[in-house]
């Protein structure tokens, strides 16, 4: 038996190293998701309208409304939607770029974890993650 807690670490742990390569790659990444089953299965997720330069926002709109939608039919019991965010660190105030992973869980966990990064020389420096509390907006409240 899993906890809210962990479910969401292990799908954080799923989604986080497509954001890394990413940025390693491309130096940027559109929004991007993915999802635990109730089984325990992991699946990915994209947010695709048809435009080929949908803003980020758009993008996460989207997927958040399909994540809405599939939470209702109980397809999902937790979600990530992964985005590139700039943040004040809590240690210096200092703004950074990060790696924002918003998680939800049907038992009513939800968090943002946030990975300050920046590119060196085209290798990627992860800092210190932090979280903070997260919307609570993808599960219907219990």
């Amino acid at each position: 038996m899993s906890d809210p807690k962990t479910d969401c670490e292990a799908l954080m742990n799923s989604v986080l190293p497509f954001a890394e390569e990413m940025l390693t790659t491309h130096g940027a990444f559109i929004p991007f998701g993915g999802a635990m089953r109730p089984d325990g299965e992991l699946v990915s997720i994209a947010g695709y309208d048809g435009n080929e330069h949908a803003r980020p926002i758009d993008v996460m709109t989207l997927m958040k409304g399909a994540f809405v939608a599939a939470a209702r039919n109980g397809e999902y019991k937790a979600t990530a939607i992964v985005y590139d965010v700039r943040v004040k660190l809590p240690s210096t105030e200092e703004k950074c770029d990060a790696i924002a992973v918003s998680l939800n869980h049907r038992e009513s966990y939800s968090v943002i974890v946030l990975f300050p990064y920046k590119i060196d020389s085209g290798k990627l420096i992860l800092g210190t993650a932090f979280a903070q509390e997260g919307e609570a907006d993808i599960f219907p409240a219990r």
